[in-house]
């Protein structure tokens, strides 16, 4: 996965959680604070981290820092996730699925934060095992890294988009493609080709269905 430079991105910062941690000593009690951040531009980059100082405003700084060095790119295709995808760190499990249009973020707690951060506009997302938000954000960092588009598999396989996916799916992931070139995220270089090949689909074989639906209604009718 290549380098993604924090600098080049206009990141917003979240803070998810809190925790004071106290520790007791031979002259007394120490007060410490862990504090997880959530960094994205809301276009597809999101990163995630955590700060631990003794006051707060230092704990956020670090985990800024932290989590502006663990940006990750997510695929889009639209305004959702190429696949389904399950993942689990430690006791957390984390299910992200596609959704259609209008559907929104069906997800809570650091989950939320995290999609919401990286511009993830429809998915559904559930917790099947611990709550522990910061191992669900692990968790759904960790499924975010495994989603890979139709034209990442298709490259791998030596194969076209159409080939692998419906026609609308390949009309998507190409729009998702010019969206990132023209945006500097991708190299024209590299997907200019796929994007051709895809937007090039025969228009005849769509034609064909369209005048096939007419014929079998009339069939039933008749």
């Amino acid at each position: 996965m290549a380098l993604i430079n924090p600098d080049t991105l206009n990141l917003e910062e979240r803070v998810v959680r809190t925790n004071k941690v106290q520790k007791t000593h031979k002259g007394g009690r120490t007060m410490s604070w862990s504090v997880l951040i959530v960094v994205g531009d809301g276009d597809g980059h999101v990163g995630c981290g955590i700060g631990k100082a003794r006051a707060i405003p230092d704990a956020i700084r670090k985990g800024v820092e932290a989590a502006r060095k663990n940006i990750v790119k997510v695929p889009m295709v639209g305004s959702t996730i190429p696949h389904e995808v399950v993942s689990r760190v430690s006791a957390a499990k984390i299910m992200l699925r596609p959704a259609s249009a209008g559907t929104g973020v069906v997800a809570g707690g650091s989950v939320r934060t995290l999609l919401e951060a990286a511009g993830v506009k429809d998915i559904l997302a559930k917790s099947l095992g611990s709550s522990n938000p910061v191992n669900c954000a692990w968790a759904t960092m960790h499924a975010l890294r495994q989603l890979k588009r139709a034209t990442d598999i298709a490259r791998l396989r030596g194969k076209e988009v159409s080939e692998l996916v419906p026609h609308a799916v390949a009309v998507a992931t190409a729009e998702a493609v010019e969206h990132e070139i023209a945006a500097g995220y991708a190299d024209a270089e590299d997907v200019e080709v796929e994007v051709e090949e895809t937007i090039a689909e025969p228009a005849e074989a769509v034609e064909a269905v369209v005048e096939a639906e007419p014929v079998q209604e009339a069939e039933v009718s008749a």
